[in-house]
């Protein structure tokens, strides 16, 4: 199975969760960091790495004594990447999204597509998890291509776990479509409540089988309880707020290492999401 950890917010405990549950599970695991605007496993993982690669997208590039500024690029394009003048097609590689419409369009072959760097992945290993972890370069903003080369390296017959973008947006998607189940996190605040209810929409419109994991619960009744049985949602489990696992968070410290009466639970996950789906 590929399971995505993701929520409506940032702050949730996606990653507490993603980490905790790779180490609780017996047998090998792939842990994918997508969060490649801001990963953030590593340092609970604390992986030893293996090996790194660049990632790249394929963005237009003109010559200017084949173009005949017909504006025809410019017209395919439902991004302004590409933006023909009088005399002279501006190219604005941030805002291209790779799809290649301008190139195929030119009638006088004067847009050819090159390789712009765009991240990096980084590929490591502790005890029987595998970890990959994507990161978007500063001052980029698609971030969708990354995360689909992190996808790309999930294990084909094994439990991948896929640590998503917070919110709702193309990351999340990206992140998230092509799994076989999703787990939400969330927590019970009103805040939690009503991002959990964006997520909810979201998932439900890609189609993808999910169930709710409510992180620094206070009572087995709460927002979130509430709101998952009004809305036929399973509520897979509670992870109570404890002090301890503050103080291990901001230690780089799995949550399992201070309540090792969660691994059954945590162990028991994909089971639960495997019937969902």
């Amino acid at each position: 199975m590929k399971i995505a950890i993701a929520s409506g917010k940032g702050g949730t405990g996606k990653t507490t969760l993603s980490c905790a549950m790779a180490f609780a599970i017996d047998g090998p695991v792939r842990l994918l960091d997508c969060d490649v605007e801001e990963p953030n496993s590593h340092f609970f993982v604390h992986p030893a790495i293996e090996s790194a690669e660049e990632v790249y997208s394929l963005v237009p590039e003109v010559d200017p004594e084949k173009c005949t500024n017909c504006g025809a690029c410019g017209r395919v394009c439902r991004f302004s990447a590409i933006v023909p003048l009088v005399k002279k097609t501006l190219v604005f590689s941030e805002l291209c999204h790779s799809c290649g419409g301008c190139a195929r369009i030119c009638p006088s072959g004067a847009i050819t597509e090159v390789r712009k760097r765009i991240g990096t992945i980084e590929t490591g290993r502790r005890d029987h998890v595998e970890f990959i972890s994507g990161q978007l370069d500063v001052g980029q903003a698609m971030s969708p291509p990354v995360i689909r080369a992190v996808l790309n390296r999930a294990s084909e017959d094994g439990l991948t776990i896929v640590d998503s973008p917070p919110g709702t947006a193309c990351p999340f998607v990206t992140a998230v479509k092509g799994c076989d189940a999703v787990i939400l996190v969330t927590e019970p605040t009103p805040f939690g409540r009503h991002d959990l209810g964006l997520a909810v929409e979201t998932v439900r419109e890609l189609g993808v089988p999910f169930g709710v994991v409510v992180n620094r619960s206070t009572a087995e009744e709460n927002l979130i309880s509430e709101y998952c049985r009004k809305e036929n949602i399973p509520l897979l489990l509670q992870i109570p707020e404890d002090r301890r696992v503050a103080q291990a968070y901001s230690r780089g410290r799995l949550l399992t290492d201070v309540m090792p009466e969660l691994r059954d639970a945590l162990r028991s996950l994909p089971q639960q999401l495997e019937e969902l789906a």
